[in-house]
């Protein structure tokens, strides 16, 4: 199979009717990448989306905003993360009272045996596989630590003194993602407490999923951020949202409607986050307008037609009601 190289590539693209020439551009698509890069990056949220660039400057534009976009969100992404684990793990150590993992699976999770009453056999069933699956899990993840060599884990069984990782510990090491199931295992009494001290809106959360929904729904992004994939477009969204995570936005933002079909909405969700983990006004509000700038600044970058695709053509409206919340 024959290869294209980068003048090969250049040709190929003015082909296709990309306009591109010059040391810099040849720079920026071999820095980029022709398939991370052009082919990663033509098109919006689906492959048959294709965005009508006529430029290489729209393609590299459009690069730069995603990679703005990851940049601005990562650090708040990471506090967040600290934070929900944070008071999550407060909860169930104060519920327990016990730092021992095997206290956690006997007393929060819950389990064939202290599921609701109300709960039929095969429903009490799902909640015991659930918590089979926890265990292995959580099991998985530490041995994936320990063969790291995390000093987090390794301190703890390489040393004789002790008898096993504390709950705190494993908190450290758990993913995202794992971390949601954990919150998706606990029993309602568990995961109502942890709600109650984060402040979400209880009263469009009466079975206390939002907990784990939304932890999952900034895992996709999350993932996405820390795996350099895309994220303009919202392509790494995994799964839709309830009618409670819809709710519990629009009542509390005041916000017409959520879809988290734009990365707009998950700004809007970091946000809300940031407001219910004490964040200043200053800050979130200094976040929302880098967003806005870097947003305009790209707007600013592409032929109309790109914009109208990539920008909801509401999204000033949106951040408007959104700066008022905060």
């Amino acid at each position: 199979m024959s290869y294209k190289t980068i003048d090969g590539l250049m040709r190929h693209l003015r082909d296709n009717g990309i306009s591109i020439s010059g040391s810099v551009q040849k720079r920026q698509l071999r820095n980029t990448g022709y398939f991370h890069g052009y082919k990663g990056y033509r098109f919006f949220g689906t492959s048959s989306n294709r965005l009508p660039f006529t430029s290489y400057d729209e393609v590299y534009a459009t690069i730069q905003y995603d990679s703005k976009l990851k940049s601005l969100m990562y650090g708040r992404m990471m506090f967040i993360e600290t934070a929900v684990k944070n008071i999550a793990l407060e909860s169930i150590l104060q519920y327990t009272r016990s730092e021992n993992i095997q206290d956690m699976y006997d007393k929060a999770v819950s389990s064939y045996k202290n599921c609701p009453s109300t709960f039929t056999s095969e429903q009490r069933k799902k909640s015991q596989q659930h918590k089979l699956n926890l265990e292995g899990t959580i099991q998985s993840s530490l041995t994936r630590a320990y063969k790291a060599e995390n000093p987090k884990i390794t301190h703890f069984y390489n040393n004789v003194g002790y008898s096993g990782v504390p709950l705190w510990s494993l908190f450290e090491i758990l993913t995202l993602g794992d971390f949601g199931f954990l919150l998706s295992c606990l029993t309602f009494d568990v995961r109502y407490d942890i709600s109650r001290r984060l402040g979400l809106n209880l009263s469009a959360d009466t079975n206390c999923q939002l907990v784990y929904k939304y932890i999952y729904t900034l895992k996709d992004l999350r993932n996405a951020i820390a795996h350099n994939s895309v994220v303009f477009d919202t392509r790494f969204r995994n799964i839709d949202p309830t009618r409670s995570m819809k709710r519990c936005l629009e009542q509390e933002i005041g916000l017409p409607y959520v879809n988290f079909k734009s990365i707009g909405d998950y700004i809007i969700l970091m946000c809300y986050y940031m407001k219910l983990l004490g964040s200043t006004k200053t800050e979130i509000k200094a976040f929302i307008r880098e967003f806005e700038k870097i947003t305009d600044e790209y707007r600013n970058s592409v032929d109309p037609s790109v914009a109208r695709i990539v920008i909801r053509a509401d999204l000033s409206t949106r951040m408007a009601t959104l700066k008022n919340y905060i």
